[in-house]
C-alpha cells in the first residue's frame, strides 16, 4: 500500500479551500526542506537548497486542489443547490456521496426519481442545476444550521490498490503532489529547488501564476496527472495516453507550447535510463505550465504527468508503475539539468 498516495488522495482540497491538504503536505516535507511559507493565495512554497554546483533557480510545481462542488442555495425541503468547481461531466455526479463544508457533513447527490421522469427526461443527461445534495435535513432552516453558502463539497472515495493500479479521487493532482514530496526527500540537487504546491489550478491556473511571479525561476517543471482515454479503444484511433506505458510527456496543449529544449532533455533522460514514456497527444487541456511560462520574463517550462483514467470524476485510476517512473524521471531530469540545456542560441 502506497501510504503517501492514500493520505493525499483521501484528504480534502477543493479549489479555493486547500487548507487540509496543504497542512498534510507541509508536515510531510518540513524535515526535507530548508524553509517554507504559505503565500497569500494559499500555495505552499518550499526551498530545498542545492549543492551550489549550479546557479539555476528551479521551480517544480504540483497543484494541490481538486475538482468539487460549491453550495449555492437551499430548497425548502432541506436539500442543497450546488454548482461545480472545475470541469465536470454531469453524468458522473448522480448518486455520489460527498462531504460538505468544514464539518464534512455527509450528503448524497440526487435528482428527479426515474419513475417521476418523462420519457424525454429519462433519455437525456440530468444537468447540474436539476440536481441537489441531500444531507438529510428536514427543511431549509435545518440545512442552514449545518452548512452555509459557499461551502465546498468533496467526493468520498477510499484509496484502493488493485494489483498494479490504484483507484481514488483527486489523483489530479495528488499524484503530482506525491511525486514532488518524493523529490524533496531525495538528496540535494545542484541548484536551489523551489517546490510549489499550488492552489486553484482547476479554476484557471491561478495559484501557479502568483507563485511563479514570487519565485522568479530560471526553469520550471510541472508534475501532473493527465487524462488517459485508452478505454474503450476498439474504434479509437487516436488515444491520448494509456495506463502502464510510462510517464506522459507534454509537447503542446491548449494554453502553451512546452519548451522544446526541456522536452528534449526529458526524453533523452528517459532513453538514457531506460524509463518508458509516451508523448501526450498535442491539443486540448492545459497545465500550470501555461501560467508559469509567461510570468515576468519567458520561463522555460515543461510537464511530466501520470496518466489517469476517469479524470474529473469521483474515482480515478492510475498505474503505480507509471507513478514510480514519473518520480524517477523527474528526479533524474533535475539532476541532469544544466544552464547549457536551457540556454537560447
Amino acid at each position: 500500500m502506497n501510504e503517501l498516495l492514500k493520505n493525499l488522495t483521501e484528504a480534502v482540497g477543493v479549489s479555493g479551500e486547500e487548507k487540509e491538504i496543504r497542512r498534510i503536505i507541509r508536515d510531510l516535507i518540513a524535515d526535507n526542506v530548508d524553509e517554507w511559507h504559505v503565500d497569500t493565495m494559499g500555495s505552499l512554497i518550499a526551498l530545498k537548497k542545492g549543492t551550489g554546483a549550479s546557479p539555476l533557480r528551479v521551480m517544480v510545481d504540483a497543484h494541490m486542489d481538486e475538482v468539487g462542488l460549491m453550495v449555492t442555495g437551499f430548497d425548502s425541503n432541506g436539500t442543497l443547490k450546488f454548482d461545480t468547481v472545475g470541469g465536470f461531466d454531469d453524468r458522473a455526479l448522480l448518486g455520489k456521496v460527498v462531504q460538505v463544508g468544514p464539518e464534512k457533513i455527509t450528503g448524497v447527490i440526487g435528482g428527479r426519481p426515474v419513475h417521476l421522469s418523462t420519457p424525454a427526461q429519462r433519455n437525456s443527461v440530468v444537468k447540474v442545476d436539476a440536481m441537489r445534495i441531500d444531507i438529510g435535513a428536514k427543511n431549509e432552516d435545518a440545512a442552514k444550521g449545518k452548512v452555509k453558502l459557499g461551502d465546498r463539497a468533496a467526493f468520498v472515495t477510499a484509496y484502493e490498490e488493485l494489483g498494479s493500479t490504484a483507484v481514488a479521487k483527486a489523483f489530479d493532482n495528488r499524484a503530482g503532489c506525491a511525486a514532488l514530496v518524493e523529490l524533496l526527500r531525495a538528496r540535494p540537487y545542484p541548484f536551489d529547488l523551489y517546490a510549489a504546491f499550488t492552489v486553484q489550478e482547476e479554476v484557471g491556473l491561478r495559484g501557479a501564476q502568483a507563485a511563479a511571479y514570487g519565485i522568479d525561476p530560471d526553469v520550471a517543471l510541472v508534475l501532473e496527472c493527465t487524462p488517459a482515454y485508452d478505454l474503450p479503444n476498439k474504434n479509437d484511433v487516436s488515444p491520448n495516453v494509456a495506463l502502464g506505458k510510462g510517464p506522459s510527456i507534454y509537447v503542446m496543449d491548449s494554453v502553451t507550447v512546452q519548451d522544446p529544449r526541456l522536452v528534449r532533455h526529458i526524453l533523452q533522460t528517459a532513453v538514457t535510463h531506460n524509463i518508458p514514456y509516451q508523448i501526450r497527444q498535442p491539443g486540448g487541456g492545459g497545465t500550470n505550465t501555461g501560467a508559469i511560462q509567461r510570468i515576468r520574463r519567458p520561463i522555460p517550462a515543461a510537464t511530466i504527468a501520470v496518466p489517469g483514467r476517469y479524470a474529473h470524476t469521483p474515482a480515478m485510476m492510475i498505474n503505480l508503475d507509471d507513478y514510480a517512473h514519473v518520480v524517477k524521471l523527474a528526479q533524474l531530469t533535475l539532476q541532469g539539468l544544466t544552464t547549457e540545456i536551457v540556454k537560447r542560441n
